[in-house]
């Protein structure tokens, strides 16, 4: 007799539903996830990709379709009404905050640093290359996914056309990484899908890979054709003892690149492969990570380069993947924030369900009825009808309103209990009335959990996003960008800003006070403000338009050290004219100076 598996894994959460664990098997059912058994698809993926599915079936409302599969038609009948949906959009919202803001470090004067003003030109120059590519939008995609699906991927590349890093979102069910020993960074990474056949335009089904591989340089190669037309890359002079690209070094152990980006050469750089295969010519044994390259043809880039093995002259892979929740040790994958809550949820669609149900008996109830005059033995009952009973007859109601409000009940204590096992309090999602709180402090504490929440779930992508940003300098310097020639890379951040209601009036009236006490800073005055929803983007040139019309301050500058350029300085203007005389600085009125008494010789003291 065989037993079933018990499996601990990444998705291991699923396995309570039999669509997705065979109970003899443990495997995911074959006929609701055709795709995570495609012949190119490696086993190990399979889970991974059925979980896919199956969150993506909870957020669109289509659970009961999928449980269809195996339960039977009886299972589509199911209510789902957009709870999951709420809960993801609920969540990505906080996580995200009302804005997001790109930061580069020596951009603001604090203690240890001063204002670089390179990096103030980096972060203009960041802060238009989001808006030109729609930064934010791209995050709310990506981010929705990370937090419905466990994962999120981002894809950047170089376009010459528009002299820019274009950024793009994939979804991680065409993410396959091939991992190094320590499981962390890809040294290999593929995105395929599958395109369904069009009958009209009488193209097959094909397979679609696109292919980021780390490997030693290798000798300049150009666009070419082969002898049927289709694009590839062939050496540059003769096959024997081909060219070298201009930089490039070779030596008896290879060819080494010096990057502008590294202080030591290097000698990998970053291949692209984008193919597309006909499924029927690919071998039941071929797996992603193994195709037949004879019979793939390749696409080409917008300036016409064969896309086969392609050198970007970079020597990472502009890929990043962002997990949803920081993974566990020696793990890739992130988990979904659904995830815990799936069970609860499946009960709400069954309640909601049976409440749906016994609405229909309560507005048309069940009547029964004896002794008809007529002796029919059923009638059917319209509005108007008129029962003529004979002596004896009698007629009553079927009441099924209390039953319909303990469903009722019942539906709004499984959404508390899914709300409070995901860490989103009433107040977030905006089902409790605020006025019913006694005072700000409590407010505060009744969103303790959602605030670790989200510290975790930030934790888990800031260094994903400062990577984006050091690979979006990378392609702009390796794009030979002239605003970015003779630049470094600097460290840079997307800052996320206020997820919960804030006091506005509370945050102004302790940051006034503190730094009137001369315990903040002004740097950090203002951090605390933009912090508390204060429409502040921009903290260093906040304080050069406060300094530049403070000029009670510049006077009290003046009177402690009577340097007049410091002052000018100060105000934000520019160096005096060295042909011109400085403007003498007199005592103000509030500090009369005081006369030194006449030297009084030992005679008149006596």
């Amino acid at each position: 007799m065989g037993l079933r598996q018990f499996v601990i894994d990444a998705w291991g959460w699923l396995n309570f539903k039999p669509v997705f664990a065979d109970p003899t098997t443990g495997d995911p059912n074959r006929r609701a996830f055709p795709s995570a058994y495609a012949t190119w698809v490696p086993d190990e993926d399979a889970r991974r990709l059925a979980a896919y599915t199956t969150l993506a079936a909870y957020d669109g409302g289509q659970a009961g379709e999928l449980a269809e599969v195996r339960d039977g038609p009886e299972a589509r009948q199911r209510r789902e009404f957009g709870d999951p949906a709420a809960f993801i959009d609920a969540i990505t919202s906080d996580v995200l905050g009302d804005e997001q803001r790109i930061v580069v470090d020596g951009t603001e004067d604090d203690d240890t640093t001063t204002v670089d003003d390179e990096a103030r030109a980096v972060q203009e120059d960041l802060r238009t290359w989001a808006e030109d590519e729609q930064l934010a939008m791209r995050m709310q995609q990506a981010e929705r996914k990370a937090v419905g699906l466990g994962d999120a991927v981002y894809r950047l590349s170089w376009e010459p056309d528009k002299g820019r890093p274009v950024v793009r979102v994939m979804d991680p069910g065409f993410y396959f990484p091939v991992l190094s020993d320590d499981g962390e960074f890809p040294f290999r990474v593929h995105f395929a899908w599958e395109i369904p056949e069009d009958p009209r335009r009488g193209l097959k089904a094909r397979l679609r890979r696109i292919t980021y591989e780390l490997a030693p340089i290798r000798p300049a190669t150009v666009s070419s054709t082969d002898r049927y037309g289709r694009h590839q890359r062939a050496f540059v002079g003769d096959p024997d003892a081909p060219q070298l690209i201009a930089g490039d070094t070779g030596d008896d152990q290879g060819i080494w690149r010096h990057y502008p980006w590294n202080p030591e050469p290097s000698r990998v750089t970053c291949y692209l492969t984008d193919a597309t295969w006909l499924l029927e010519d690919l071998e039941r044994t071929s797996d992603i990570d193994n195709l037949p390259m004879d019979k793939a043809m390749y696409a080409q880039r917008s300036d016409g380069e064969a896309l086969a093995g392609l050198d970007l002259m970079i020597d990472f892979i502009p890929v990043i993947h962002l997990p949803n929740t920081v993974p566990a040790a020696e793990e890739h994958w992130g988990k979904a924030s659904l995830a815990t809550v799936l069970q609860i949820l499946d009960e709400l669609a069954a309640s909601d369900t049976d409440a749906a149900r016994a609405s229909a008996t309560t507005g048309i109830p069940i009547l029964s009825v004896s002794g008809l005059q007529d002796g029919r033995a059923s009638v059917q009952v319209e509005p108007g009808v008129v029962f003529k009973l004979a002596d004896g007859g009698r007629m009553d109601v079927v009441n099924t309103a209390p039953q319909l409000a303990q469903l009722l009940t019942t539906v709004e204590t499984l959404r508390d209990r899914a709300a409070v096992n995901l860490r989103l309090p009433a107040v977030a999602l905006g089902t409790h009335d605020p006025a019913q709180m006694p005072s700000g402090y409590a407010l505060k504490i009744s969103l303790g959990p959602l605030d670790k929440l989200i510290a975790s779930m930030r934790l888990a992508r800031r260094h994903k996003y400062k990577l984006m940003l050091r690979f979006v300098q990378r392609l702009y310097i390796a794009g030979q960008h002239p605003r970015w020639a003779g630049r470094g890379v600097h460290s840079a951040n997307i800052v996320f800003g206020a997820y919960t209601p804030t006091d506005r009036l509370g945050v102004l009236e302790e940051v006034a006070a503190a730094y009137a006490a001369r315990l903040i800073s002004l740097e950090t005055a203002l951090r605390m403000l933009a912090e508390g929803g204060w429409p502040i983007k921009d903290i260093a040139a906040e304080i050069e338009r406060i300094q530049a019309r403070a000029f009670d301050q510049a006077a009290t500058l003046a009177d402690a050290t009577g340097d007049a350029e410091a002052v000018r300085d100060y105000l934000g203007l520019e160096p005096a004219d060295p042909g011109v005389a400085p403007t003498p600085v007199l005592p103000g009125p509030t500090q009369p100076q005081r006369p030194e008494a006449a030297p009084v010789d030992a005679g008149q003291q006596q």
